[in-house]
């Protein structure tokens, strides 16, 4: 439940606070993948739809989309509810991606994600397209270095 310590002074949550549960909901998630310690490399665009306020809860799913060798993509659904009403609103989707680390905090390999219903096999299509132009953008950015 998000409270006064939250929010600025319309009474909107902060988007640092949500990037914060985000991003810890998100690798909650990794972890259990891969029982592996894993650390965030990346956080895709968010876009905040519509504030959060103080009194609301958030309401966080995490999936995981994809996994490559050592990385992993995470998407995070973010519901803010009205609990007087129970009214729930999507606020934010976001992906992030981490990679699983040895005790030396080495990349190492992370198990597989096998998509198993449609909704997962749209998701892990989805994920690799992103993977790609992750890739694609990375690249690109050595090759202008």
């Amino acid at each position: 439940m998000m409270l006064p310590q939250n929010a600025n002074v319309l009474g909107h949550v902060f988007g640092g606070v949500v990037l914060s549960l985000v991003d810890r909901t998100a690798a909650v998630a990794a972890f259990r993948h891969a029982r592996l310690p894993v650390v965030t490399v990346s956080v895709d665009r968010v876009d905040f739809r519509e504030p959060i306020r103080v009194g609301d809860l958030i309401v966080m799913k995490a999936s995981v989309n994809f996994v490559g060798r050592t990385s992993m993509e995470i998407g995070v659904r973010i519901d803010a509810e009205d609990l007087l009403t129970g009214n729930r609103r999507h606020t934010n989707s976001c992906y992030l991606t981490f990679v699983a680390v040895d005790a030396n905090g080495r990349p190492v390999e992370a198990p597989e994600v096998v998509p198993e219903t449609d909704e997962e096999r749209r998701r892990f299509a989805a994920a690799q397209d992103r993977r790609r132009r992750r890739l694609d953008e990375r690249n690109q950015e050595e090759r202008n270095r």
